[in-house]
């Protein structure tokens, strides 16, 4: 009997997406991930080193999943990551996030947005009337119609990753991925 196929990302990467590469990359590398989770904690140090290592033969995308019901910091660190994207520095915030899981508060974001330096009134008015939450439901819910269920999870080229979150198996992961673009081309 075949495997089942593995379920396919639902909304395909686009312009309203934070990326980090080039579309004419070759592989794709989508998270659905939680600020809070300790998981994703573990996976952001791996998904930057493969950013590193493979400069524009990857693009990396992240989309919000905040777990709410077992991490209720994750909503609103994902509406601050937002707010600062709105002021051009989605990946700085990103950064900082899962860089300092243990202060995810309001007080710490709002540190953050100006350690950032960010309009430090317009971050805290979008964060107090959840300027961006519409934004953050929408990447859930393409989650959820991609079959995203916890967090971290991946696409490569579409099709989701179950392999380790160990920067060797994602590496091979991505290389495989790349090998079989080549191939087509």
């Amino acid at each position: 009997m075949p495997e089942p196929a593995l379920p396919r990302l639902h909304v395909p990467v686009g312009e309203p997406d934070h990326v980090r590469g080039p579309a004419t990359s070759p592989v794709t590398l989508v998270e659905y991930g939680d600020y809070q989770c300790p998981f994703c904690g573990r996976a952001h140090p791996v998904v930057k080193a493969l950013i590193a290592q493979l400069g524009n033969r990857m693009r990396f995308c992240f989309r919000h999943f905040p777990l709410t019901t077992i991490h209720p910091l994750a909503q609103q660190a994902a509406e601050a990551a937002e707010a600062a994207g709105a002021q051009g520095r989605f990946w700085e915030m990103h950064d900082l996030l899962f860089e300092h899981q243990d202060g995810l508060g309001g007080g710490f974001l709002v540190q953050y947005a100006t350690d950032l330096g960010l309009d430090r009134d317009r971050f805290q008015r979008e964060l107090a009337s959840h300027a961006h939450a519409d934004r953050v439901r929408e990447h859930f819910m393409s989650g959820v119609r991609s079959g995203v269920n916890g967090t971290p999870t991946f696409f490569l080229n579409d099709v989701r990753y179950d392999g380790p979150h160990e920067q060797g198996a994602m590496l091979e992961a991505v290389e495989g991925a790349l090998s079989a673009s080549a191939s087509r081309r």
